[in-house]
């Protein structure tokens, strides 16, 4: 990484363009809306000090990101501290050359705060649109991330494979943005819904990794974590630890004077409009509103509270995986405008600095959970 803004957890947020009908007002933002609500959301979080603002890819019609290094150009071009990535750039139906020149511009532009999270995304329907076989998916995304990590590592490639013409000593430009050492790379991340092959992977690539956690314990993958950090430290990867990251759906909300609950409550309706729609789609039991409560609950994977519920839920899971980075989607089923902005502001201005007091201090992380303390857990 080339600009290391802060010690210890980083706080950030994501977002595909969701531009789902809401399901409280009926009211549905038109893409061009929404692109501008991003830009507005992405400068309040680089104001208020979060580290990452990521945007996701997706050729669906309810969501209106489909180029997220084009929509990151721009939010680059508008903020000056907060590192700006993809969530994630789905891999297998790219070309790696192309995903590579895009995001090395990026980060020139934003004089070394790009990133680029390789994935498989969550929807297949950018495999008929850009002519790629389902039967072939796994294969993809292999080769392509062989080519993309080799075209990050030098400036001339030579390379061969099944799904694109071969290079020859070709030329790679341009390079990123300058890091101290003078070094000319991309922050390649890898994103895993949680496998455990998917954890050899990034370690023994030496790759920071981001899990995305969708439902379940806050433990889901505390496993994989410490299967990733074993890894690293097998392939050689030790000495500078790799970087963990979680992602995962969000609401931080004050409390209303009536009483509390407020975020809760106001995210209810549209996690659940969500859920259904992916369950219906998926074949998956639908979610009821005792899910909600049970993935709401203290143990539960959606961060939805007020900012000292959400800090302490990050701190526990923490004490589970000694992740290094926690990134929150705000805007399922088109959260509105001014809640989304809401939660931006209280997520930098009052769960970060929760959430770095705390963690600043092993002993108090040791205090919560004596059996994993930091020193424990981190690699070597």
């Amino acid at each position: 990484m080339h600009i290391n803004l802060m010690q210890g957890m980083e706080l950030g947020i994501f977002t595909f363009g969701d531009i789902h009908r809401d399901p409280v007002s009926g009211a549905r933002v038109s893409p061009e809306q929404n692109v501008q609500d991003l830009l507005e959301r992405a400068r309040l979080a680089d104001q208020v000090g979060l580290h990452y603002f990521g945007v996701g890819e997706h050729h669906r019609p309810d969501y209106s990101v489909t180029s997220p290094s084009t929509v990151l150009a721009a939010v680059a071009a508008q903020t000056r501290q907060i590192k700006v990535g993809s969530a994630v750039t789905v891999l297998s139906t790219e070309d790696p050359v192309r995903v590579f020149q895009q995001f090395a511009t990026l980060d020139l532009i934003s004089q070394g705060r790009a990133e680029l999270t390789a994935g498989r995304g969550s929807f297949i329907e950018s495999y008929p649109l850009f002519g790629a076989r389902l039967e072939d998916y796994d294969a993809l995304y292999e080769e392509k991330l062989e080519l993309l990590l080799q075209l990050n590592a030098r400036e001339r490639v030579t390379w061969s494979g099944r799904f694109r013409a071969g290079l020859d000593d070709a030329l790679i430009l341009p390079r990123p943005f300058p890091a101290p050492d003078g070094k000319r790379e991309l922050d390649i991340w890898i994103a895993t819904g949680g496998t455990p092959k998917s954890s050899v992977r990034a370690a023994a690539l030496g790759r920071n990794v981001m899990y995305a956690l969708l439902g379940g314990s806050v433990r889901n993958f505390e496993r994989h974590a410490a299967l990733y950090r074993q890894t690293a430290v097998e392939h050689g990867h030790g000495r500078v630890p790799l970087k963990v990251g979680v992602s995962a759906p969000g609401m931080v909300l004050r409390d209303a004077p009536a009483g509390p609950g407020r975020a809760k409550d106001a995210f209810r309706p549209y996690w659940l409009d969500t859920m259904r729609r992916i369950a219906a789609e998926r074949g998956f039991p639908a979610p009821s509103g005792v899910t909600y409560n049970m993935e709401t609950a203290p143990a539960g994977a959606l961060f939805v509270g007020n900012p000292e519920q959400v800090a302490h839920k990050i701190i526990r899971m923490h004490g589970y995986m000694q992740h290094d980075r926690q990134i929150f989607q705000l805007d399922l089923s088109s959260v509105p405008q001014r809640t989304v902005l809401e939660a931006i502001e209280l997520l930098g201005t009052e769960v970060l600095p929760l959430v770095q007091r705390e963690l600043g201090s092993a002993a108090a992380t040791a205090t919560e959970f004596p059996n994993q303390t930091a020193s424990s857990q981190k690699a070597p």
